[in-house]
């Protein structure tokens, strides 16, 4: 059955190809503008994000609007087939604002207000800031609404940060008192009768702070907790007068590689289509598979928190200028990257910026458009060239991403691990963690979803659940199911060791999943940068693998209880002890790693023979190269099948054999693939076969 979700917009069906545009920087000289129309037009772009820090250009004076200016980059866009996300202005305010009302800009967790200056130096708390912001909008969306060039609305442009001023911590106890009802049950939750820290009345409760309270890990996981909630907040505050007008047209806000700050979860539940900005560091190694399998689990982590799919909304066409090397893009990089994107379930592809600007911290950031203002550039002509091949893939718009596979990634787990205080204080490296298990599924061309606790886990074959140290009761048992009814989970060391509130389980690590592994976890050691030492996987092990394989950093003591040892230590006074276990579980089977294994070929070995084992699909059935790759977009009748070769050397792969035809020449193709260096190839065949 054909399986196709609706485009982003109904008034553009097709890839979006534009950028980040600040006609406001050029309002000085007219010409500049008329040339970029007959620009953007050469370039095969279709979109521009505009007004992003339009904010000084709109209201220079308190309560003095002019949108002339405005008026005619929409009017001409629409006269010229370009159509505009349209930004509110909130990410920078002007200096008057900060003059007449201080209140606004932040105060810092040393409690000092911060001067005017930076981006999102704001409060968004403040009842100032948020007034000023309905007026904003309000106009906007009265001027704008209907206006044929808008496609929707681009709310600020990448929260994040936080405030410790009087409304904040106002704001935070009300939160709290909110969650907990009565100070008992907030003191048990921050388990502060350590270091006699019982809080007596809701007026003690205050932010964490470098010269105060720091060292309450629940309330540190509170406060975070807070900030998504409060930025949450702010956001629909800003979409309240927008959706007054018009209802109908979309919301987004540009998210971040990975962002720390804010769980993107709960901010994916208000927005309504996902974007995020892309800027990978490439040509850091001779191989580009460590970038390319980072941003390939963030283009997977951005289309899995909505499951359909998203918008890279910026990403540069050659370098950037904040990177601590600003490496050119080399020649088929720019096509590359923009369609591993595509791949992974963009149906844009944007950047940052469209023209270079003259003056301030960006102005030798990539741009379409380079200071000399002409199109006779080699990376104008890279976008050009991109351009028109995205305009002949337009069949692919609204094809999911069909995974089998899954990656648990909770936010509020990742801040607790790196608050934790635990084995390894200089570095746990929990991301690295994943991304050692994400990377060796990549490898192989196995599609995967990154999903998060309250996601649904029946249509998964493989569940991958590394150092899930915060693990709530309920998602204990939800995995317990999913496992009993035929599901298979892999599960690291430094698991089930917390509850949502950071306190201990007292019923023995992996606390609640203790029973559906198997073990029973009663020591993790933390091991020096040079300390080394090994599993030596069992002879006539199940999983029919081989030899002894390096481990470092973590080494945790497990006992099995019920679970089949298929691994066990090589050293020191734990030598033959459990290091790999798999436990039988209803109809499913559920593995445990005890050690961080620092040799990548182990967990491709060990993820080729779980693929093999749980029925899971390849996107190609074929070996794959170190750093080429295969991703799938599918509507159920037909399979858009991309290969992408990030080795950083031309190479040739065998299909398998299946009958494929090129998307962009329609010709036939059997047997050998050539790939150029840095070379991507888009192919088609039936889907089910």
């Amino acid at each position: 059955m054909k399986q196709k979700l609706a485009p982003i917009s109904s008034k553009l069906p097709v890839f979006m190809h534009g950028a980040d545009y600040n006609p406001d920087q050029w309002l000085h000289d007219p010409n500049i503008f008329a040339e970029d129309i007959r620009l953007m037009k050469l370039a095969h772009c279709n979109v521009m994000a505009v007004g992003i820090f339009s904010w000084a250009s709109i209201e220079p004076e308190e309560g003095s609007f002019h949108f002339v200016w405005l008026d005619h980059v929409l009017d001409t866009f629409a006269e010229n087939g370009i159509y505009a996300w349209l930004a509110t202005p909130s990410g920078a305010r002007p200096a008057w604002m900060s003059q007449q009302y201080p209140e606004v800009l932040r105060v810092g967790a040393n409690r000092q207000r911060n001067l005017f200056g930076q981006r999102h130096n704001h409060c968004y708390t403040s009842p100032v800031y948020r007034e000023k912001v309905t007026i904003m909008n309000s106009k906007l969306a009265e001027r704008y609404t209907s206006h044929p060039a808008l496609l929707g609305w681009h709310i600020s442009n990448e929260f994040g940060g936080e405030c410790h001023c009087d409304y904040c911590q106002a704001a935070f106890r009300q939160w709290v008192k909110q969650k907990y009802i009565t100070l008992e049950a907030l003191n048990q939750a921050w388990w502060t009768t350590f270091w006699s820290h019982t809080y007596t009345d809701w007026s003690q409760v205050e932010s964490p702070a470098p010269h105060g309270e720091s060292a309450v890990h629940g309330m540190n996981l509170d406060w975070k907790r807070f900030v998504t909630d409060q930025t949450i907040d702010f956001y629909m505050h800003e979409i309240a007068p927008l959706k007054s007008a018009n209802p109908e047209l979309p919301c987004t806000t540009n998210m971040m590689d990975l962002f720390y700050d804010l769980d993107y979860r709960k901010l994916a539940e208000v927005v309504d289509v996902i974007s995020w900005d892309a800027y990978p560091t490439w040509h850091e190694a001779d191989s580009e598979g460590n970038i390319a399998s980072w941003f390939a689990f963030n283009h997977d982590l951005f289309r899995s928190l909505k499951r359909k799919p998203f918008m890279l909304m910026e990403s540069t066409p050659s370098l950037t200028n904040w990177q601590p090397v600003s490496k050119l893009k080399r020649p088929g990089m720019h096509r590359l990257s923009s369609l591993q994107a595509v791949a992974h379930g963009s149906d844009t592809v944007q950047y940052f910026q469209w023209r270079k600007s003259r003056g301030s911290s960006e102005k030798f950031h990539g741009a379409v458009v380079d200071h000399i203002g002409h199109e006779h550039t080699r990376v104008f002509n890279d976008v050009a060239s991109l351009g028109q091949t995205l305009a002949g893939l337009t069949e692919i718009i609204g094809t999911p991403v069909p995974a089998e596979t899954a990656i648990l990634f909770d936010w509020d787990n990742r801040w607790a691990i790196n608050d934790s205080q635990g084995p390894r204080n200089k570095g746990i490296h929990y991301e690295q963690t994943v991304m050692q298990h994400y990377r060796a599924l990549w490898e192989l061309g196995v599609p995967t979803d990154i999903i998060g606790s309250g996601d649904e886990l029946s249509s998964y074959k493989l569940l991958l659940i590394p150092m899930a140290y915060l693990l709530r009761e309920e998602m204990g048992l939800k995995i317990e199911r999913f496992v009993a009814n035929g599901g298979t989970i892999v599960v690291t060391y430094w698991s089930g060791i917390v509850n949502e509130n950071d306190l201990c389980y007292l019923t023995g690590f992996p606390g609640p999943l203790r029973k559906t592994l198997g073990i029973w976890a009663e020591e993790i050691e933390g091991l020096h940068d040079h300390d080394r030492n090994g599993i030596v996987l069992t002879e006539g092990n199940e999983l029919e693998l081989t030899g002894t394989y390096e481990v470092h950093e973590i080494c945790e003591l497990i006992h099995a209880e019920g679970a089949d040892v298929l691994a066990v230590y090589s050293d020191d006074f734990y030598a033959g002890r459990p290091a790999l276990t798999v436990n039988a579980f209803g109809q499913g089977k559920a593995y445990y790693l005890a050690a961080r294994v620092s040799e990548a070929h182990f967990y491709e070995r060990f993820y080729s023979r779980l693929v093999s084992d749980t029925g899971l699909k390849r996107v190609i059935d074929a070996d794959l190269p170190d750093g080429v790759t295969a991703q799938l977009r599918s509507d159920g009748e037909i399979d858009y099948v991309f290969i992408l070769n990030f080795s950083g050397l031309a190479t040739v792969i065998s299909l398998d054999n299946h009958p494929y035809v090129d998307i962009e020449t329609n010709e036939a193709v059997s047997g050998e693939l050539a790939l150029s260096q840095y070379g991507v190839r888009i192919l088609k065949r039936a889907s089910g076969i």
